[in-house]
């Protein structure tokens, strides 16, 4: 069946058009990976039509309507899911496919990305395949961008993906946002999700490249969005601060070659002032509500840093402050580790090394290569410096990041043979 040609317009079809119809399609029929391809089909239909026919009034209209029609076309052609297709037949309305233009205005502007997040965050799913589902259905990335950007091959990614969707469907997930204390739990998932795929994006856990651009933008998109739907949420809230307060540094991470520049040592003129200020007054907004949780915390550290016009301007007794307090509420060996820094910063080095001591034995640090780096910088603080650079070497042989990995090794060779 030939979709109807739509008006003409002037603009190419928008960035990430596949999301909010894969979105709608699946709260209509709830078959996720049938409507995947349903979408797919339409996205490729649109390609090949709106630049010389133009892009109709309702892009996202015409993509649900067109993508509606190949789905039961697709269920009509398979003999094996004729259950399949009467249970769509007696659910779909022959008015809803025909009546009207495919970019007519729909009846309701129902936005289900934030069901479809919950659903890509399902309990069944691990880690691994809540992002790679995330970003594959709701940030509308392909399977090689996201394999690219997580260092597999593409078909890994795909098998990957396809188990996603084979355990969603065998668990019966709908597209339906859990409410009550289920609700909450769910909505911290997801945003744990976005943490993950923000933090890859801002530091790649692997390869040559120290930042993934693509993931941490990707990461702020949803969370805007996410915000946006759930506004009163101060926790959502905080990420997106702490996302738009840490992205602001970008441009200044990086020297000419790549290479990793110290925070201390940034050029804080090339930080990113817009994302700053709005990063600002979005947890000036949030923490008076009174509902503190770890992500307000940690964009309130990361405002203090932002705020300070030079690293000696640091209020490093107020980030410890905001360090015993996230201590409290969302204690984890990262939090311990970057309070250490903190402790160093107000009472001096030594200060410092003894609560690094106290890390050593704690399995989620004790072969991180961020607890060495630490523990070597703080040595060269108190002019250990022999002792330094061997910490520096064996941070270097434990990170998987090239560029971490060249900046700890050439720490440790100033270290040995300073000028």
């Amino acid at each position: 069946m030939n979709p109807p040609p739509p008006p003409r317009g002037p603009a190419p079809p928008p960035p990430h058009g596949a999301p909010r119809p894969r979105a709608a399609l699946v709260r209509r029929y709830g078959a996720f990976d049938t409507c995947e391809d349903a979408v797919q089909e339409a996205l490729l239909a649109a390609a090949l039509q709106w630049p010389g026919e133009g892009v109709p009034d309702n892009p996202r209209g015409w993509l649900v309507t067109v993508a509606s029609r190949r789905l039961v076309d697709q269920v009509r052609s398979e003999a094996a899911r004729r259950r399949r297709e009467d249970a769509l037949a007696l659910a779909t309305p022959q008015s809803a496919l025909l009546a009207h233009a495919a970019d007519a205005a729909p009846a309701s502007d129902h936005d289900d990305s934030l069901s479809l997040l919950f659903l890509c965050c399902h309990p069944a799913l691990s880690a691994p395949s809540r992002i790679a589902l995330t970003l594959r259905a709701v940030g509308g990335l392909t399977t090689a961008q996201i394999a690219a950007a997580f260092l597999v091959p593409e078909t890994t990614m795909a098998q990957r993906i396809s188990r996603a969707k084979q355990t969603i469907r065998a668990a019966g997930a709908t597209l339906s946002a859990p409410e009550g204390p289920d609700g909450a739990e769910r909505l911290a998932e997801v945003r744990h999700v976005l943490y993950l795929i923000f933090n890859e994006g801002y530091t790649t856990t692997g390869g040559t490249d120290l930042t993934a651009p693509e993931l941490s933008t990707e990461a702020i998109r949803l969370t805007r969005l996410l915000h946006r739907l759930v506004p009163e949420d101060a926790e959502t809230a905080g990420l997106l601060a702490l996302m738009l307060l840490t992205d602001a540094r970008r441009p200044a991470r990086t020297g000419p070659h790549g290479e990793l520049v110290p925070l201390a040592e940034q050029d804080r003129g090339r930080w990113d002032r817009r994302l700053v200020a709005e990063g600002v007054d979005l947890i000036s907004r949030t923490l008076p509500r009174g509902q503190v949780g770890p992500y307000q915390l940690q964009a309130a550290i990361a405002a203090v840093h932002d705020e300070a016009g030079h690293t000696d301007a640091t209020d490093w007794p107020q980030i410890l402050a905001l360090y015993d307090l996230l201590e409290q509420c969302g204690p984890n060996p990262m939090v311990r580790l970057n309070r250490a820094v903190a402790v160093a910063m107000v009472r001096g080095p030594a200060a410092g090394l003894d609560l690094l001591a106290e890390l050593e034995g704690d399995k989620g640090l004790e072969r991180h290569h961020r607890l060495l780096a630490t523990r070597a910088h703080l040595l060269e603080k108190l002019g250990r410096h022999q002792e330094a650079a061997h910490a520096y070497r064996e941070a270097a042989g434990r990170t998987a990041s090239a560029p971490e990995r060249r900046h700890l090794t050439e720490r440790a060779r100033r270290l040995e043979t300073p000028a």
